[in-house]
């Protein structure tokens, strides 16, 4: 059974102060990103996964203290922890954070997909540098268009 009283050691103030950290630092990345700045890249990787790693803490020692209070040690614990509160400064908490985590979550997507392109350029300028030019492409080595379909070779009229 849940414990009834008020726990003030479950707390989402630590959690959301990483969450604001971790979108300001998704939106420079994305920022670095636009601007193909590898080098600001490559710095905000560490930081982002030391973030991360603090993240991960703070959600485990939140997840022990439900267990501890008699709630299961997830987000639907922590949803049952927030209900049984009854204060309204609780639940606002905990809905702001999860709206954080979910733009969060949505930076996070759009800077993959922009690393995706990033990736898919190089990938097409290496393999033109290194003559594996693709086969779909619509000029050849000479400037010249090339034939779509099978040529013809040898047949002129």
């Amino acid at each position: 059974m849940a414990n009834t009283s008020s726990n003030p050691s479950i707390s989402l103030s630590q959690d959301a102060l990483l969450v604001a950290e971790l979108i300001a630092l998704l939106e420079r990345e994305q920022t670095h990103l636009v601007r193909a700045d590898v080098d600001a890249i490559e710095a905000i990787l560490e930081e982002k996964s030391l973030l991360l790693q603090r993240l991960n803490i703070a959600a485990k020692v939140r997840y022990q203290q439900l267990q501890t209070n008699g709630f299961p040690s997830n987000e639907s614990g922590m949803s049952s922890w927030v209900e049984q509160q009854g204060k309204k400064e609780i639940t606002t908490a905990w809905v702001d954070f999860q709206k954080s985590l979910a733009h969060a979550k949505e930076l996070n997507r759009l800077n993959g997909i922009l690393i995706s392109k990033h990736f898919n350029r190089n990938q097409e300028l290496l393999n033109h540098l290194q003559g594996n030019n693709d086969a779909s492409s619509v000029y050849g080595p000479d400037g010249q268009s090339k034939p779509k379909g099978p040529s013809r070779s040898g047949l002129i009229v």
